[in-house]
C-alpha cells in the first residue's frame, strides 16, 4: 500500500528522496483518517524549512491538521492544482496529489524515517 521508495513520519507524512530535492506529502493512512479533504494551506515558494517545522494545513470535513516537514530544506515547487482540487488529496495521496517539493540540505538524512515496512508497521500498530 505505501510506496517502497518512499520514506515516511510518524506525523503521516511521505518523502520521495530524489538526488538532492524532495517531494512531500501525506499519506493513504492520514488521508484516510482526515475525511473529506475541503482546503488547504501550503507554504510559498522560496520558504525554508526544518525538519518537524509545519509548513501548512489541510482541512476536512472532520478537522484541521497541520502539515509537518518530514526534512530540512527550501519549497522550491508548490502544488497549485490542489487548491481548486483538494480533495485529489483523498483520491491520490502517493501520486498527483503531492504537496511541496524541496531542495534538501542533507539528502542523507532521509535514512532517519520509516521505510514502507517499518510506516506499516507503525499504522497497525495503532500509532497515531
Amino acid at each position: 500500500m505505501y510506496p517502497a521508495d518512499f520514506r515516511y513520519t510518524k506525523d503521516h507524512e511521505w518523502i520521495r528522496v530524489t538526488g538532492g530535492t524532495g517531494t512531500v506529502g501525506i499519506t493513504d493512512y492520514a488521508q484516510n483518517q482526515l475525511g473529506d479533504v475541503v482546503f488547504l494551506e501550503l507554504p510559498e515558494v522560496g520558504r525554508r524549512l526544518k525538519a518537524g517545522e509545519v509548513f501548512g494545513t489541510v482541512e476536512s470535513v472532520k478537522a484541521v491538521s497541520e502539515l509537518f516537514s518530514p526534512m530540512a530544506g527550501e519549497v522550491f515547487e508548490v502544488n497549485t492544482a490542489l487548491a481548486q482540487k483538494p480533495e485529489a488529496l483523498n483520491t491520490d495521496p502517493h501520486g498527483a496529489a503531492w504537496l511541496i517539493k524541496m531542495k534538501l540540505e542533507d539528502p542523507g538524512a532521509v535514512s532517519g524515517l520509516m521505510d514502507a515496512a517499518a510506516y506499516t508497521a507503525f499504522v497497525e500498530s495503532g500509532s497515531k
